[in-house]
């Protein structure tokens, strides 16, 4: 499943210029998602807290693991197609992001982290 993430393009929604994200267990999640069905559905479920402004950005799934997830402080991962029946975690560990970022399994990941509890994340 990670090659076809890595090959794929997605789509990252943008709030107030900033990647939508949430924060779970000290990791902090970046959505994504594979079409705008599911981006649609996805708004349609936190219409409040999105607003109308619909933004996004499309890039490769390499692209996001390799330059966008490090460039963010603390554990990253990313949250595909968040809340439909085919969603998928791409957890910060070595063989999905860049070692340099990954979070070592043994490590306490809540431990590891000094990502805030924020929606967003700059990028």
């Amino acid at each position: 499943m990670i090659g076809e993430f890595r090959r794929a393009a997605v789509i990252l929604p943008v709030v107030n210029d900033s990647f939508l994200s949430g924060e779970l267990d000290g990791i902090r999640w970046l959505y994504a998602f594979s079409d705008e069905d599911s981006l649609s559905r996805f708004v349609a479920t936190r219409e409040s807290e999105l607003g109308t402004d619909r933004q996004y950005v499309t890039v490769v799934g390499a692209r996001v693991l390799d330059v966008v997830i490090p460039a963010i402080e603390g554990p990253v991962g990313v949250a595909l197609d968040a809340g439909s029946a085919q969603g998928m975690l791409f957890p910060p560990v070595s063989g999905i992001v860049p070692d340099r970022v990954a979070v070592d399994a043994s490590e306490d990941i809540s431990a590891a982290s000094s990502a805030g509890t924020s929606g967003t994340t700059n990028v």
